[in-house]
């Protein structure tokens, strides 16, 4: 067998690759990344060394994912975690200049494409918490407090923030990705400067959302173009839309929610009012408003989504953990574009390799919530293996009797409990001020019951403002839905004293897609939000 490919069994019973790319390993975290997997990329992204010498190209792939693991250490003293158990074996040291130049001979495109074989979902559907019905839910969401040295070549790639106390201390990268919320693994990742918006990216990772996935995203994601975008893959989802937005109501459904049109996309809209209490007595209440394509109110009754709704925050935890606990809050170590972008490719590699072996531990326990595997205690794990160079190769069929899998299970956390607390910024310098208004206890404090009121909105809303207007000349315009309205006739019927104002309006409307004009300032309803003989939630029933 080639070198590549051929492996030496060592007396205490570790096994490893052959001759120079005996190093090349990440203790159990291997089996995840095999060597046929990096071998594969390396070959596509021409990226193969011409001839074996001390530092082959797998082995440099194995050593930028070991900087991950060891983020405090130098070159020379991670090379030393992944020999420290193969003592038996007459390895060659090299130089920190040697390892450098391995870094910048890979560059960042085979870290990319191994990244892109890993971001797929990780969990089966019927493990729980992974699923609403028959779909995977999944999020999107950014965050700005990925900070890279503040050297020139970075200050010219990233910029910096200002605040309004004055420009930030480190250039920071934005990191846009899409999770799945039940085990916190990443589908889809896309960083750049601080001043990209998170929805800017993330309508990179749009083509990443399949039929199968219910996309829920937080108010940052409201935007028509983009929910459209999102549509048009095929998935649903579930927003929260933005306090000022007041959509039209073209029909309510018995569960208090109703249905509307943005800009020719057909969406239901959920009005609630979430009030919790706490183990001190202390009662909190907030008020959503959530738009689904989910249209549907008897499969998906509205306090069930607006319940579903929370998992959203499950990306907030894969953050924190990349951040802080992988990071451990630490300034990237790249000093130049190219292995800025190379080490948090590595980074997200990683990360997602630990979330793999989690949920294949926690799947071998019935009924278990991925929630309950801790980050913590797989990352301890496969920093311990790889200085023991254990389970690089499975000793056997079961994976989940071995490695990483056996430390998970051994320390499985508790069920979550349902909390709350206020919202901390940390930071003393931060550009998120606290908010001193927040009603949210400082501590944690165990939630001792939940309550959703779903708040109906008549359809004949009188509402001050453009979408009483709206909703008021809809209402008008059903009692004869098909005949045509001169807009004149429907400001003397409704009382609008400024003519001129309402043909404004009811331009606007037609570019809504709400109304269709048939001629000269006369308008009649479009026929997409026409009632028709089948009911608009039938179409959408699994």
């Amino acid at each position: 067998m080639s070198s590549q490919s051929s492996t030496f069994t060592m007396t205490r019973s570790a096994t490893v690759a052959a001759g120079a790319f005996a190093p090349g390993h990440l203790g159990g975290l291997t089996q995840h990344i095999p060597f046929e997997l990096v071998d594969d990329v390396l070959e596509q992204t021409r990226t193969v060394q011409v001839r074996v010498r001390t530092l082959p190209s797998r082995v440099g792939i194995y050593f930028i994912l070991a900087m991950g693991l060891f983020p405090t250490l130098g070159y020379r003293r991670v090379w030393d975690k992944l020999v420290a158990g193969l003592s038996d074996l007459d390895l060659c040291t090299p130089s920190e200049a040697a390892l450098r130049q391995l870094r910048r001979h890979l560059g960042p495109e085979p870290m990319r494409a191994l990244f892109d074989v890993l971001a797929v979902p990780l969990a089966r559907p019927s493990t729980p918490g992974v699923s609403y019905r028959r779909w995977r839910t999944v999020a999107f969401d950014g965050c700005s407090s990925l900070k890279a040295p503040d050297l020139p070549r970075i200050r010219a790639l990233l910029g910096k923030v200002r605040h309004h106390w004055g420009m930030s201390g480190y250039p920071s990268l934005r990191l846009t990705v899409l999770c799945e919320t039940g085990t916190r693994g990443l589908l889809g990742a896309v960083f750049g400067p601080s001043e990209s918006g998170e929805t800017v990216q993330a309508t990179q990772l749009l083509p990443r959302l399949t039929s199968q996935m219910l996309l829920l995203a937080d108010r940052a994601f409201d935007g028509d173009d983009f929910l459209r975008a999102v549509a048009g893959t095929g998935s649903q989802f579930l927003v929260r839309l933005c306090a000022h937005r007041r959509p039209a109501v073209l029909a309510v459904l018995p569960d208090g929610s109703y249905l509307t049109r943005f800009h020719g996309l057909r969406v239901r809209v959920i009005d609630a009012d979430i009030t919790l209490t706490t183990s001190s007595g202390q009662r909190i209440t907030g008020r959503y408003r959530l738009a689904t394509t989910l249209l549907d109110h008897r499969h998906d009754p509205a306090e069930v989504l607006v319940r579903l709704y929370h998992e959203r925050w499950e990306i907030e935890s894969a953050f924190y953990s990349l951040r802080h606990t992988l990071l451990t809050g630490r300034v990237l170590r790249s000093q130049e574009p190219r292995g800025l972008e190379q080490e948090v490719w590595a980074l997200l590699t990683l990360y997602q390799a630990l979330r793999m072996a989690m949920v294949e531990a926690v799947e071998a326990v019935p009924g278990a919530d991925p929630d309950r595997a801790s980050f913590t205690v797989a990352l301890q794990a496969a920093r311990d293996q790889v200085i023991r160079a254990d389970h690089v190769l499975p000793a056997s069929s079961d994976h989940a009797a071995s490695g990483i899998s056996t430390a998970v299970l051994s320390a499985l956390l508790p069920p979550r409990r349902s909390r709350t607390s206020a919202r901390k910024v940390k930071c003393p310098t931060s550009r998120y001020p606290a908010n001193p208004t927040s009603e949210h206890p400082l501590t944690s404090q165990n939630i001792t019951m939940l309550a959703v009121e779903i708040h109906a909105q008549p359809p004949s809303s009188a509402a001050p403002g453009r979408s009483g207007q709206r909703n008021q000349v809809l209402q008008h315009m059903r009692t004869e839905p098909h005949r045509s309205w001169h807009a004149r006739e429907l400001a003397t019927a409704l009382g609008f004293p400024h003519y001129d104002s309402f043909c404004v309006q009811l331009g606007r409307w037609t570019r809504e897609g709400l109304l269709e004009k048939v001629s000269n300032a006369t308008y009649k309803i479009a026929s997409d939000c026409l009632p028709s003989q089948r009911s608009p939630t039938d179409r959408h029933r699994p």
